[in-house]
């Protein structure tokens, strides 16, 4: 089969089953007549009974260069790369948490539904967990984590209008989180650092607004608003990247690259052309302290800029750099300047399955203080829609994992960690899937602070919706 011959059925196969789903999906918006997409062939269903239009209709949605790159997907996943971004003229499948790109041919999560004018999605993903760490630093515990998502958009005058929220039952695990060795950040009861655990996140992870405009042939401008929401630095947050939402560890580098996912008060502005972004935020600093269930605010403090570029749709890039006013509750006159890069990779594999990886580094400068560097690699490969594999190795420079004598700050030491895990699911309705999995994480780490020679494991189960 040629390559126009593919692409010609492809779009003849999508056209179809947008046809069927929303006869009026492809209607040409005047105010967004830039992006025109040529009308959809009508259907035999009644005009009274059909959906209403699509309200992102106006922007016109390109077909990969490589088939191979769609090929993987059956037709609902390409109806819904067919949708747009409320932030512009591109697949909704490159978004993912805050304003942060992914590739485009990340496989598609979320249930979509229309009403009225409005384009609803939504998701969920719930894990019942039991951590076991080992070593003199280790420790075990059973506890739930995870996130429920919604978002709606719809047309308004010349723009596009969405909200997001998401919410997280972390909040139940207790306020000190679950053991897990090497990771450090936030504080249990406001006086004490969290370390060798994993804080719980807070109740409300995202609450946010944005307006997308039109001003030319594939560019748009766009504003964002959360509190929380998430500024513009760094990848995808850990639970928002394909390569690691099937794993339910966080990683130990969370608080070089996207701490600041969830941040009381931030302010976005944004310009995209094509494949092309670059965004500015203005955003509260200080990380969210330990009452998990409450709305903070505060002052605007802090600023970041990214520059993303998606060169292939199997292909998203981003590098950022972010100046962080006290961002740490225990240590309040200490403010940090943050650089990161990112390489994150998607691609169907068969027809049910993909291959998702990324690799990142960032750098933290303490001002005053030492300037520490992390690294990060991470993939999963679904063979099927039934097994997930999945794996991530890091190296973190750390100060905060051995005995300050009071102080929250004190030598550098570089610390490894390898983990390897799979899950199985079982359908249990169109959307809806329950899995069972564990994985073992291995560390490495100076003789001075005490590890030993650890081992480390999860057992978890889990439920997913979209």
């Amino acid at each position: 089969m040629t390559a126009l011959s593919f692409r010609a059925r492809l779009l003849a196969g999508a056209t179809f089953c947008l046809a069927i789903n929303s006869p009026a999906l492809a209607q040409d918006h005047q105010d967004h007549a830039g992006h025109a997409m040529p009308a959809a062939a009508p259907t035999a269903a009644p005009a009274q009974d059909a959906p209403p239009a699509d309200p992102h209709a106006g922007h016109q949605m390109a077909m990969p260069e490589d088939d191979q790159a769609m090929s993987g997907h059956d037709m609902g996943d390409m109806a819904s790369a067919m949708m747009v971004s409320p932030l512009g003229a591109y697949a909704m499948t490159r978004d993912a948490g805050g304003t942060a790109w992914q590739p485009d041919a990340t496989p598609n999560f979320g249930l979509m539904k229309h009403s009225g004018d409005w384009m609803l999605m939504g998701h969920a993903l719930l894990n019942g967990v039991y951590v076991d760490q080992g070593g003199p630093r280790g420790g075990s515990k059973a506890f739930a984590a995870g996130m429920f998502m919604g978002m709606a958009q719809r047309q308004l005058g010349p723009g596009m209008l969405g909200f997001k929220a998401m919410v997280s039952p972390d909040p139940l695990m207790g306020k000190s989180g679950y053991p897990l060795l090497m990771a450090v950040g936030e504080t249990a009861d406001g006086e004490h650092p969290l370390v060798d655990r994993q804080h719980p996140h807070d109740l409300f992870m995202e609450l946010s607004a944005s307006y997308s405009l039109s001003v030319g042939e594939k560019s748009d401008v766009y504003l964002y608003a959360g509190l929380p929401g998430s500024p513009a630095y760094g990848p995808p947050a850990f639970m928002h990247r394909a390569s690691s939402m099937d794993s339910p560890e966080a990683p130990i580098s969370h608080h070089w690259f996207d701490s600041t996912h969830i941040t009381f008060g931030v302010v976005t502005a944004g310009f995209s052309h094509d494949d092309w972004k670059i965004e500015t935020s203005a955003f509260r600093g200080r990380e969210p302290d330990q009452k998990r269930y409450d709305i903070e605010t505060g002052q605007l403090d802090s600023v970041s800029a990214r520059l993303s570029y998606n060169p292939t749709p199997n292909l998203a890039l981003q590098t950022s750099w972010a100046k962080i006013n006290s961002p740490e509750a225990l240590d309040p006159d200490s403010d940090e300047a943050r650089a990161s890069a990112s390489a994150l990779y998607a691609r169907p594999l068969g027809q049910d399955g993909s291959i998702s990886a990324t690799l990142a580094w960032s750098r933290k400068d303490r001002i005053p203080g030492d300037a520490l560097q992390a690294w990060l690699a991470e993939g999963a490969v679904k063979p099927n829609d039934r097994w997930t594999l999945f794996a991530r190795a890091e190296q973190v420079e750390q100060d905060e994992l051995a005995d300050h004598h009071g102080t929250h700050h004190g030598e550098v030491y570089t610390v490894r960690r390898v983990s390897l895990g799979a899950i199985r699911d079982f359908a249990l309705a169109p959307g809806v899937k329950f899995g069972v999995g564990g994985l073992v994480s291995a560390y490495d780490a100076p003789e001075v602070l005490g590890y030993g020679d650890p081992t480390g494991g999860m057992a978890f189960v889990r439920l997913r919706i979209g």
